[in-house]
């Protein structure tokens, strides 16, 4: 595991800290840290450049001359691309010039940059930065003392006012926040400077993320006898004694009668167990006004809360079959018409 010598403002030794490995001790991987590095770039840049074509040109509405006779070649505009004052062929438009990088090829060409700074002995942490009041003298005093003498990259926290401000007048030093860190900046800068509290966390997982992680295992992985699982298993077995519980058998036809109030015509209440009454094999369902026979493909998902004894039966009590079975039948009735008009002829 990578480690660095903790450091105070004014350069003492302050102990040693272990690094993350999936940070500070990876192999870089140059070509992803160019991709990624080019695809940075690419988004800077506003794609804002226009031209226009013949088209959006002022001018040039009349033909400039004849056709024939005038011994020059034929024109048509004094706007086409090769006059004067034309229009542009194939000249660049407004674009984006944005490229597609994954969250993980960002992270991973953020650990191969500090991987390398980290291998060269250019990542320097810092105890805690103790600047009382904002002083660019003792930010320069800082740095001299710490050994960096190119191009710096501080990480700081956005809370901390007064180390923004000692630094900001520097012109070596580039400020960047925690959560802004990249590849690029890394790459484009001499030294890395971190405080204990900005550098980047370890390889585990911290407690907040975890926390939920853990709990998700814990639940998965418990064991029949627990709280959880017995009061799953309660309800499991609670919900069929529920459905045959003889108070809920003996009101079956009682709840049907007091959501309707009285049968149609031509119907049959349900008996005390919820069964067809015999001779009834057409289920009639209120709340929606249709009624289904047997073999039909809702008959079995339906609780009857009236039987008939025919279709005839339930469309005279105003039910009617489902709109998918109606077109059906209408098609099945429209096919045998011709057949019944030959036989009474």
């Amino acid at each position: 595991m990578a480690s660095v010598t903790l450091k105070t403002p004014a350069g003492k030794d302050a102990g040693t800290l272990d690094l993350a490995e999936g940070m500070f001790g990876v192999q870089p991987n140059v070509p992803l840290m160019h991709q990624v590095v080019t695809a940075q770039l690419a988004a800077r840049r506003s794609g804002t450049q226009s031209t226009k074509t013949r088209a959006e040109v002022r001018g040039g509405g009349k033909k400039p001359f004849k056709q024939k006779g005038t011994g020059n070649a034929r024109q048509g505009s004094i706007r086409a691309p090769h006059f004067s004052g034309g229009g542009v062929a194939l000249g660049p438009k407004p674009r984006k010039y944005d490229q597609k990088t994954p969250k993980k090829m960002i992270k991973a060409a953020l650990a191969s940059a500090l991987s390398d700074r980290a291998a060269a002995g250019k990542i320097i942490v810092v105890d805690s930065w103790s600047f009382d009041v904002p002083k660019t003298k003792a930010a320069q005093a800082a740095l001299g003392a710490l050994g960096i003498d190119g191009k710096a990259l501080v990480v700081v926290n956005i809370d901390e006012a007064n180390t923004i401000k000692s630094f900001l007048n520097l012109p070596n030093v580039q400020l960047i926040e925690q959560g802004e860190l990249n590849a690029y900046d890394v790459l484009c800068s001499d030294f890395v400077v971190f405080s204990k509290a900005t550098l980047p966390g370890t390889d585990a997982p911290s407690a907040a993320s975890a926390a939920p992680k853990a709990a998700k295992a814990s639940a998965a992985a418990a064991p029949a006898d627990s709280k959880p699982a017995k009061k799953v298993a309660a309800k499991k077995a609670a919900a069929p004694a529920e459905a045959v519980q003889p108070e809920a058998v003996q009101g079956f036809a009682d709840v049907a009668a007091a959501d309707v109030k009285e049968l149609p015509v031509g119907a049959a209440a349900p008996t005390d167990d919820g069964s067809a009454p015999d001779g009834y094999d057409i289920k009639g369902n209120a709340d929606s006004g249709l009624y289904h026979v047997p073999g039909s493909a809702f008959y079995d998902r339906t609780v009857a809360e009236f039987w008939f004894a025919s279709a005839e039966a339930a469309e005279q009590a105003g039910f009617q079959l489902p709109p998918s079975q109606r077109k059906k039948a209408e098609a099945e009735a429209a096919a045998d018409a011709p057949a019944e008009d030959g036989e009474e002829s």
